[in-house]
């Protein structure tokens, strides 16, 4: 790619200052559209749900380890390789300490429809602590739309149903799994869906975008070519 053109100080203060503007609209946009995020309506969860974890079988509301909201990044499994996507490697990667969201009422958990023996095999790999269970005993993925098997599910990934993925190019999506995010929020008893996201929508999430978003380089690649941390030769 071409460099940025080499100016003077005065003349680079300037750009800065007209960014810095493009910037604050920004971010007062993206309180904007928090705040209506935070305001969606939600849907009651009466399904059943198992998953199955290092500690033994568990539901959705024990999902929640005693707090109230509940996070679940949909990892998406390779089968042909029998290890997890390294592009939803990279967002568990940019995962901080999960005291933070503990502090505020908050669980983070992974959810991968794949055998636990597999994911506790590539989780050790990756050195990583945070929870992750197998949604394989269950519709989980399939009605969090993770999981795309229209023999189980009419397909519909990222709000798009299987004739409009296919009219945009996007016929990797209609079948297997996909990645996402879902959120939840508990109310004594009861387990409310309120909120997911999928392809581009996680972006926000990953640091190590947005790190080299600020550089004149970029992210320099695609999402699907950055590799599985232990595969660098750096």
């Amino acid at each position: 790619m071409d460099l940025p053109q080499v100016v003077s100080r005065d003349e680079w203060l300037t750009a800065r200052k007209e960014l810095l503007a493009k910037e604050k609209e920004f971010t007062r946009m993206r309180d904007v559209v928090t705040e209506e995020r935070r305001g969606l309506p939600m849907v009651k969860v009466d399904k059943d749900y198992v998953f199955d974890g290092p500690d033994g079988e568990v539901d959705l509301p024990g999902l929640f380890d005693g707090r109230r909201q509940l996070i679940v990044y949909h990892f998406m499994w390779l089968w042909d390789t029998d290890e997890g996507c390294a592009s939803c490697s990279l967002l568990v990667d940019n995962i901080g300490h999960l005291s933070h969201l503990h502090a505020r009422d908050t669980s983070l958990v992974l959810a991968s429809r794949a055998p636990l023996a597999g994911i506790e095999r590539f989780r050790a790999r990756m050195g990583w602590t945070v929870p992750w269970y197998s949604s394989y005993r269950s519709d989980f993925n399939y009605d969090f739309n993770a999981t795309m098997d229209e023999s189980v599910a009419p397909v519909e990934y990222n709000y798009k149903d299987k004739a409009t993925l296919m009219r945009e190019g996007l016929a990797f999506f209609v079948k297997g799994d996909g990645h996402g995010m879902s959120v939840f929020l508990r109310d004594g008893d009861s387990v409310f869906h309120t909120y997911s996201t999928y392809g581009r929508g996680a972006d926000l999430l990953v640091g190590t975008y947005n790190y080299l978003d600020l550089t004149p380089l970029g992210r320099q690649k695609y999402i699907n070519e950055f590799l599985h941390h232990d595969k660098y030769d750096v």
